[in-house]
């Protein structure tokens, strides 16, 4: 921002010469500051400890000062000041000055323009970056050349505008190797470190020519689409629970379907299934209905629901699937059809769907006994009895 610092008052052992300083009450969050007249030979400058005065004449640094000291720029400073004292020195010599803070600053970029990144799932991917850095000018010579000189830079908001450009630059051009090398953009969330760490190793060649120093980098985050970050979140919650798709989607089915109905989350907490567990009942049911289409399923014992393999209790009657169990239910005959077992007290068949309950009771034509069952002999006279 541009200040509003008066001119400095006049002092010195020549006529017309000013003493320069920099006053703190103005100094803020400025990096640099230019006097508001052209020093002259004769002038007094004032360089505190955190700062540099730099001499700035026809688009080129004269010469720097770092340390504190007042310096008279005078033949009696020759041997300090070098060449610039040569260069006022004669008739109406003049040079402009601008201070430097040598303190760390924080700043902030963004981009304003999305970065597209090409992912062989989403296709092409609209990105923007957001972050803070902390930097500090590391040389002053070149700081005032590129930034007043090359850019026309008046002031720190033309500074900071600059470095957001650089910094956003920079983030990009390390996505894109990022991409390079296989990265997809559901990878990024769990990459901002690395790409904090190797923007932060490319800002030296990029920004060292400018006479500045990127010291740290933080807070970096990638906005994704609202399509693409639902994505991330996805597979973030399959990889904490340690299931594939298909049983992270069945999952999500019988949570949904446990919350709209009400009371059949306390039918199977009743029954022993433990739909206390909440989303782990539904995602580990969910990887039971999963590994059902590979490896196939079974009846339930207690009441021939088929249920997935590797399930420890069934979903519809929550008795125990483990060898034995069924709740203590013991296991009916054998489908009269199709030959499959049954669990007691079935009405159809679980496999072919045939009827079990049993046939009418039939009379015997011979000797009038009663035969149960299909039998298609007498069990008291061996006589033949028609179905």
């Amino acid at each position: 921002m541009v200040t509003n610092q008066p001119i400095p008052s006049k002092g010195g052992s020549l006529i017309g010469a000013t003493t320069v300083n920099w006053e703190d009450a103005y100094k803020g969050n400025n990096v640099m500051w230019r006097v508001p007249r052209n020093i002259r030979w004769g002038d007094n400058v004032v360089v505190r400890e955190d700062e540099t005065a730099v001499f700035y004449r026809d688009g080129k640094v004269l010469a720097y000062l770092e340390k504190p000291d007042r310096y008279s720029l005078t033949s009696l400073n020759a041997r300090v000041l070098g060449g610039l004292v040569q260069a006022l020195s004669g008739v109406r010599q003049e040079a402009e000055v601008y201070y430097l803070q040598r303190r760390t600053f924080d700043g902030k970029f963004g981009s304003q323009e999305p970065y597209v990144f090409r992912d062989p799932d989403f296709g092409l991917v609209s990105l923007r970056v957001f972050g803070d850095y902390r930097w500090r000018v590391s040389g002053p010579d070149l700081f005032i050349n590129q930034f007043v000189g090359t850019f026309g830079a008046a002031t720190t908001t033309d500074v900071e505008s600059r470095l957001r450009d650089q910094m956003v630059l920079l983030t990009y051009t390390t996505l894109g190797q990022l991409k390079d090398q296989g990265t997809r953009v559901t990878d990024l969330a769990e990459k901002l470190t690395t790409i904090e760490q190797a923007v932060l190793g490319q800002a030296p060649s990029h920004l060292g020519q400018f006479g500045v120093e990127i010291q740290q980098i933080q807070g970096l985050s990638i906005n994704l689409p609202d399509e693409v970050q639902k994505a991330v979140e996805t597979r973030s919650t399959m990889s904490v629970l340690g299931v594939n798709y298909m049983q992270y989607q069945a999952g999500q089915a019988l949570t949904t379907a446990a919350a709209n109905t009400g009371g059949a989350a306390g039918t199977f907490a009743g029954a022993g299934v433990g739909l206390g567990a909440g989303l782990g009942m539904g995602y580990g049911m969910g990887g039971a209905m999963g590994g059902a289409f590979n490896q196939g399923s079974s009846p339930c014992p207690k009441c021939a629901a088929m249920v997935p393999a590797g399930t420890r209790f069934c979903p519809s009657c929550g008795a125990s699937m483990a060898p034995g169990g069924g709740g203590g239910a013991p296991a009916g005959p054998p489908c009269p059809k199709c030959g499959s077992p049954t669990a007691a007290g079935a009405k159809f068949c679980p496999n072919c769907g045939q009827s079990l309950a049993p046939p009418p009771a039939r009379t015997c034509p011979k000797c009038q006994a009663t035969v149960t069952g299909n039998a298609k002999f007498c069990p008291n006279c061996g006589g033949p009895v028609p179905p």
